[in-house]
């Protein structure tokens, strides 16, 4: 579950995640640890958005939205695959956050 603010909570059935091996440096660990985490989120489906808030994140999500309205972020950015769950989950929070404010 994900707090978006005091109204807005996604929920855990909204989002798959997925482990995936880490691209570039990482020492002996590179190729045997799925670290990278990839963070699916069904947008357009989800209950918690208004239409006007699902137009504008697909518009801030650009390439990252898929043709079935989902959002899919990855982030490989440390070893620790907990935080890297953590780091692509702040930042969903972040993109939903930003559709929130009306233009």
């Amino acid at each position: 579950m994900i707090r978006i603010n005091d109204q807005i909570t996604l929920q855990d059935w909204e989002m798959t995640e997925s482990f995936i091996r880490a691209s570039g440096p990482g020492g002996q660990n590179v190729n045997k640890v799925a670290t990278a985490v990839e963070l699916r989120f069904e947008a357009e489906r989800s209950p918690a958005l208004a239409p006007p808030v699902k137009s504008r994140l697909k518009r801030l999500a650009g390439r990252r939205w898929t043709k079935d309205g989902a959002i899919i972020l990855q982030c490989d950015e440390t070893r620790s695959q907990q935080r890297n769950r953590e780091i692509v989950r702040e930042r969903l929070a972040e993109l939903v956050r930003k559709a929130l404010v009306a233009p």
